[in-house]
């Protein structure tokens, strides 16, 4: 086990798993488990300590993280890791993200907002926001605002 919070419970994810599934290096895992888990929620389902590496979800999101080990690397890894991505991630309600974010002092990238995208001759809106976990992959929390 990682430290006390990130429990793994070492089993499938719930409902299976995604049909894409980001696997990302960390330079240090336990640090990244620490925001993952602790800060935001996520769940361990399952790790491979002897490979440095978690599996974890919430809220039917899925990512797996990996200690930088040089295996499938393309190129140079320096931070902020993953330029040219952000990660949307869907959850109930953003406003418990914030809160536990704001608590730990961590900042964040994008303040929370509304955002509403066209889509199928509809607008489907978003409450939204963006942070950088330890490594700077980017994350966009979302709430579902419905369609106007």
């Amino acid at each position: 086990m990682l430290q006390a919070m990130a429990v793994s419970e070492d089993r499938l994810p719930t409902g299976g798993f995604a049909h894409l599934v980001p696997e990302m290096d960390v330079f240090d895992l336990k640090q990244s488990t620490t925001f993952w888990c602790d800060l935001l929620g996520f769940r361990i389902a399952y790790q491979r300590p002897e490979s440095r590496f978690v599996y974890l979800e919430f809220q039917g999101a899925q990512v797996m993280l990996r200690q930088h080990s040089g295996h499938w690397q393309t190129g140079a890894l320096e931070r902020p890791l993953g330029r040219g991505i952000n990660f949307q991630i869907f959850v109930g309600s953003v406003a418990p993200l914030l809160d536990a974010l704001e608590k730990a002092q961590w900042p964040l990238f994008g303040e929370c907002h509304d955002a509403w995208y066209r889509i199928a001759g509809e607008e489907r809106g978003n409450r939204q926001f963006l942070v950088q976990d330890p490594d700077g992959y980017l994350l966009r929390f979302a709430q579902d605002l419905g369609k106007r």
